[in-house]
């Protein structure tokens, strides 16, 4: 416990990061028996700042002078405050964590995001940078002036606002346990986890790419029944050669940053898979080679090796999508809170909304209301940014296991 008529000192070093910088200042401290009550530390291109506030029971000035010196023998910069105020260190953890992601992320951007949360009476308490590609990606600790529901929806509306005017995305999530807690993560397929759609693909061999891809596009944004979409679609499949199917299956790109998105979530002990309304026949092919956990889709049917125009089984809808996460958290001892669900469509809004985060991918405006988060780029791997994981720490794993990182 801290002496009653100590006095508190706030140390502030900074100058060029090197050895043995803080072991020359705790080593002046040790000497005058100060009792430590907080430390930070950053290091920004090369450039330490060290804050610690320490209780001195006798001589305050004494410490100064002693840390003074200390400083100099490693030519650091050093402030002194005595009597600094010790309250400020009982603050509440943060209630909330900012992930900003843009291309790139501007000085003028970033101040309209610091105004906004000036406004609501948020204060930043830390940031640190999560990426520097794909995309910049900066990662702000908040606390909240409230932390009610009403607190809670009126931050998260407001950033939205903010990042439609200035073209930058912020996923608003609340900090702690549950943040760091995710346990299983179910993608969408098309123009998810792989560009394009794949039944337009197929439509292109029966010449109806155009039709198909007008349906496609009404039920993505919300405007036409899937279900209804789906069956409209496939019909006009009737005839086609099944062996297309593996024809378009062997042309798939991935999304860009889909391999490490999964390598690094697989590394970190998640359950993955994909929950789609395309095909059995060319997901579960997807899923075999990334080495998925689970695969959900509808079946095409095929008689006499042709397609029938008709799917068999129960549908893989809007509905059947969350219905499909729920039986594939319950497999694996996953709470939904623990879930992540990430998709582009108005086919994905109970999935995404069944999630304990629902990520909206370059996403249709019906799923990007409903989302917790929206990534406006084309690189799935700022899906990890989201999580807490920063670039740095992807690219040293991948390094440690021999593979270069996956560069657009």
């Amino acid at each position: 416990m801290t002496a009653p008529n100590a006095t508190t000192v706030l140390i502030t070093v900074t100058g060029p990061d090197k050895p043995g910088v803080t072991s020359v200042l705790f080593a002046a401290l040790t000497r005058h028996g100060v009792e430590v009550l907080d430390v930070e530390q950053v290091v920004i291109r090369g450039r330490l700042v060290l804050g610690v506030l320490v209780a001195a029971g006798h001589d305050p000035e004494g410490l100064q002078e002693a840390v003074e010196q200390a400083m100099a023998t490693v030519g650091m910069q050093v402030d002194v405050e005595v009597g600094a105020d010790s309250a400020a260190r009982a603050r509440l953890a943060s209630s909330h964590v900012l992930v900003v992601l843009g291309r790139p992320v501007t000085a003028r951007s970033f101040t309209e995001v610091a105004r906004r949360l000036a406004a609501l009476g948020a204060n930043i308490d830390a940031i640190r940078r999560v990426a520097d590609y794909p995309v910049t990606g900066l990662e702000l600790l908040v606390s909240a002036a409230d932390d009610g529901v009403a607190a809670d929806a009126e931050l998260r509306s407001a950033m939205a606002e903010v990042s439609a005017r200035i073209q930058v995305d912020i996923a608003v999530e609340r900090a702690g346990l549950a943040r760091r807690a995710k346990r299983l993560v179910v993608f969408d397929v098309d123009s998810t986890l792989v560009q394009g759609e794949v039944i337009e693909m197929l439509a292109a061999h029966a010449g109806f790419e155009r039709e198909v891809r007008e349906i496609t596009e009404a039920a993505m944004r919300g405007e036409l029944d899937f279900t209804e979409s789906l069956h409209r679609r496939v019909a006009l499949l009737t005839g086609l050669p099944a062996g297309v199917l593996d024809e378009v299956a062997e042309t798939l790109e991935l999304m860009p940053g889909a391999r490490t998105t999964i390598r690094t979530l697989r590394r970190l002990g998640f359950r993955c898979g994909v929950v789609s309304g395309g095909f059995t026949q060319i997901v579960q092919r997807l899923a075999d080679e990334l080495g998925l956990d689970f695969c959900a889709a509808n079946e095409l049917e095929v008689r006499d090796g042709r397609l029938t125009g008709r799917v068999v089984g129960e549908v893989v809808d809007r509905p059947g999508k969350a219905v499909a996460l729920r039986r594939f958290a319950a497999e694996h001892g996953v709470p939904l809170a623990q879930c992540v669900a990430v998709g582009d469509g108005a086919n994905d809004i109970d999935m995404l909304s069944a999630a304990g985060l629902g990520v909206a991918f370059n996403a249709k405006p019906a799923l990007r209301e409903v989302a917790d988060a929206a990534l406006s780029y084309p690189f799935l791997d700022a899906v990890l940014f989201l999580l807490g994981v920063t670039r740095a720490e992807v690219e040293a794993a991948d390094a440690a296991d021999g593979l270069r990182p996956e560069r657009v």
